[in-house]
């Protein structure tokens, strides 16, 4: 009766030793295979039970995503740019107004003060006179 109870483990035990060592193989053949990048890959596709499109399309579709929002962000900078560069240009167009503005009032005013001291030569010179 031990006998073949020793005959049903003694396959088993080929079995599993043989796939020890094709694993082992298997093993090997990826160091010397891949490179180290490509190793974690792989690793990556055993720990999800061979589903390396999964990975691979996420990782594209995470390359998409971060390139998209790469260009947005560009794109918003450039806006944000454009707009700092047409609020300067309006400041300045602003300024000059306003600068021109005052030369113009600074000159009436001197303008007045001199019509404002011919009026009071005017008047004395009248009032002497009286």
């Amino acid at each position: 009766m031990e006998r073949p109870s020793l005959e049903i483990n003694l396959p088993d035990t080929h079995e599993e030793g043989k796939l020890y060592v094709v694993d082992s193989l298997n093993n090997l053949n990826k160091l010397n295979v891949c490179p180290d990048e490509s190793q974690h890959a792989l690793d990556e596709e055993e720990d999800t039970g061979g589903t390396g499109e999964n990975t691979a399309g996420s990782n594209i579709r995470n390359q998409c995503l971060f390139f998209v929002t790469f260009i947005l962000t560009l794109i918003v900078s450039l806006a944000l740019v454009s707009f700092v560069i047409f609020l300067i240009i309006q400041t300045r167009n602003k300024m000059d107004q306003i600068s021109s503005r005052l030369i113009s009032e600074k000159k009436n005013i001197e303008e007045l003060k001199k019509m404002n001291n011919m009026i009071l030569k005017h008047l004395n010179q009248s009032g002497i006179k009286e």
